[in-house]
C-alpha cells in the first residue's frame, strides 16, 4: 500500500524543544526507528554516521541541533553563551565537510546570536528555535519548486534514472532528485524510475528504492555497473541526481559515482539533470578541484554488509564518499529560482 512520502518525518526537533528527532536511516529498510539526540555529540555522530544524512537535511539537524545545545548552556551572561555556541558550531561543523548546508545552517544560526548581543539568553534561544524552524520551512519550500521547475523538462511515461538518495529522507519534504517524481506521481505522470545501488554505503538501495516503492513508484533497482545497460537498451530518458555542493563554475558534488554516471548519459545522447536548493551552492569555491572530498572508513567497502571480511587484509582502500561531475556535462542545473543552462554563470543562480 503506497503512502503520501511526507508522512515520513525525517528531521524534526521535539514538541519540548529538548532534542533533534530523526528517522534513523541507517537501520532503513528493515526498520523504521526514531532517534532522540540531545547532546553534541550525539548529534555530530549521527551526521557522521549517516543516521541522518542528505545536504539539506544534515543542515536542519545542525541548525535544530546547536539550538538543543544552547538550551544547555549554562553560561549567564552573553559573552559566555557566545563563547560556548562558537564552541558547539565549530565542532558540529566538522561532521561531514563536503555538504555546505550543513556550514551555511550553523553560520545563520551565529549571526541570529552576533545580532542580538543585548537581549538576555532566553530570547536568544527563542530567535534561535524560530531560525531553526525557519530553515526547515524554506528547505520544504524549496524542494517543491525545484520539483515544479524539473517535472517542466519531463514527459510523461518517461524513464528515468537516478543515483544515491535525493529524495524525501535527504531533505524535509519531497526531496531534490526525487521531487519531479513524486510531482509527476501526483498527476499520474508514469514515470519508471531506475535506481543505482550506490556503492559502497547502498543508499539507493536501501534509501531510494524504499522511498520510492513506499510511494507506490514504478521503481527498479540496478547495479552501479548496469546503468550503460539500461541507457543502451533506450530505458533511459534523463538523469536526475542531487548535489552536495555546487562551485561558482558550475562543477557539482555528489555522491561517488555520479559522475560516471555523467559520462554514460553524455555517450548516449541522455539529458543529466543536477537538482539543488540554492543553498548547496558555494559562491566561494571557483570550481570542482577547490571541494574538500570527505575519504571514509576503508571497512565500509570491506567488511560493512559482510558475515567476513570480503577483502585480504593488507589491501590499500580508497574510499571517497563525493566525486565532482564537470559542468561540461551537466545538461541544466535546477532550483528553486529556475533552471540554469550552461554556460554556467553566478547569475544564473
Amino acid at each position: 500500500m503506497s503512502i503520501n512520502i511526507t508522512d515520513l518525518r525525517t528531521v524534526r526537533l521535539s514538541q519540548d524543544g529538548s532534542a533533534v528527532v530523526v528517522l534513523d536511516q541507517t537501520r532503513l529498510p528493515g526498520a523504521e526507528i526514531y532517534v532522540s539526540l540531545s547532546s553534541a555529540e550525539e548529534i555530530w555522530e549521527a551526521i557522521y554516521k549517516l543516521k541522518v544524512r542528505g545536504a539539506p537535511a544534515i543542515g536542519i539537524a545542525a541548525a535544530y541541533g546547536i539550538y538543543v545545545c544552547s538550551r544547555q548552556i549554562a553560561a549567564g551572561t552573553y559573552d559566555g553563551f557566545c563563547k560556548e555556541f562558537l564552541r558547539i558550531k565549530e565542532y558540529l561543523a566538522s561532521s561531514r565537510p563536503t555538504a555546505v548546508n550543513l556550514v551555511t545552517a550553523l553560520n545563520r544560526m551565529e549571526k541570529v546570536v552576533a545580532a542580538h548581543p543585548m537581549k538576555p539568553v532566553p530570547e536568544i534561544l527563542q530567535l534561535l528555535r524560530a531560525e531553526s524552524e525557519a530553515i526547515r520551512k524554506e528547505d520544504a519550500a524549496a524542494c517543491r519548486k525545484i520539483g515544479e521547475n524539473c517535472l517542466s523538462l519531463l514527459r510523461p511515461g518517461m524513464g528515468i534514472l537516478t543515483h544515491c538518495n535525493a529524495g524525501h529522507l535527504a531533505v524535509s519534504e519531497y526531496g531534490t532528485a526525487l521531487a519531479p517524481i513524486y510531482l509527476g506521481e501526483e498527476r499520474g505522470y508514469g514515470f519508471k524510475v531506475f535506481a543505482d545501488e550506490t556503492r559502497p554505503l547502498l543508499q539507493g538501495a536501501r534509501l531510494t528504492a524504499y522511498e520510492l516503492l513506499k510511494a507506490g513508484v514504478d521503481v527498479t533497482l540496478i547495479c552501479d555497473n548496469m546503468a550503460s545497460v539500461v541507457m543502451q537498451k533506450g530505458w533511459v530518458q534523463a538523469v536526475v541526481v542531487g548535489c552536495d555542493r555546487v562551485a561558482a563554475n558550475g562543477d557539482t558534488a555528489n555522491k561517488i559515482g555520479t559522475s560516471g554516471v555523467a559520462i554514460l548519459a553524455r555517450h548516449y545522447g541522455i539529458p543529466f539533470y543536477v537538482l539543488g536548493p540554492t543553498s548547496t551552492i558555494d559562491r566561494n569555491c571557483p570550481d570542482g578541484g577547490s571541494i574538500v572530498i570527505e575519504e571514509r572508513n576503508p571497512e565500509e567497502i570491506t567488511d560493512m554488509w559482510y558475515t567476513s571480511r570480503m577483502a585480504p587484509e593488507g589491501v590499500k582502500i580508497y574510499n571517497p564518499a563525493f566525486d565532482v561531475t564537470p559542468h561540461d556535462l551537466i545538461s541544466a542545473i535546477i532550483t528553486e529560482k529556475g533552471i540554469a543552462y550552461p554556460p554556467f554563470r553566478l547569475e544564473d543562480f
